[in-house]
């Protein structure tokens, strides 16, 4: 199935969707450290769906980035929104991502050299008794994203 053919299930997930400020700014954690790769990118619309769903308001500026991983296209967006401030995300935080990355230390590593918030690591049990390590990072315009690894051991 593609993403132009009606699917048959109840419901199919597309992607996940973060706000932030700048998106070059933003692409230095998700693409340059986390691996994502932009397959597509729009600037402003002024008529975007996102301007009423995401309750935008008048003069703001918009910019909007598609992210995939190697063989999962599509999974992640990126919505910049320039010229208005935006209002501190309120605790506790709503969503995050959750990603299995191949080297947390180096991801950590590198988070940390930007400057973004790296929360301390934590043991990780899963439903089915395999036992990792999963971590927090918070980007510039704090959304979280956590990452973890399971040794392959385990898999």
């Amino acid at each position: 199935m593609t993403d132009n053919q009606p699917s048959t299930q109840p419901a199919r997930f597309q992607r996940a969707n973060f706000v932030v400020e700048d998106i070059d700014r933003a692409l230095t954690f998700y693409r340059d450290i986390l691996g994502f790769e932009v397959t597509y990118r729009k600037g402003h619309n002024p008529d975007s769906y996102s301007i009423p769903v995401f309750e935008i308001p008048d003069g703001a500026e918009l910019d909007f980035a598609i992210l995939s991983l190697p063989g999962q296209p599509r999974v992640m967006a990126l919505s910049g929104i320039k010229n208005v401030p935006l209002k501190a995300i309120p605790y506790p935080r709503r969503s995050a991502i959750v990603l299995d990355v191949a080297d947390p230390d180096k991801v950590m590593a590198e988070c940390a050299a930007l400057g973004l918030k790296v929360y301390e690591g934590h043991r990780l049990e899963t439903h089915d008794g395999r036992i990792g390590r999963e971590i927090g990072i918070v980007d510039f315009d704090d959304n979280l994203t956590v990452i973890y690894r399971i040794p392959e051991t385990q898999a």
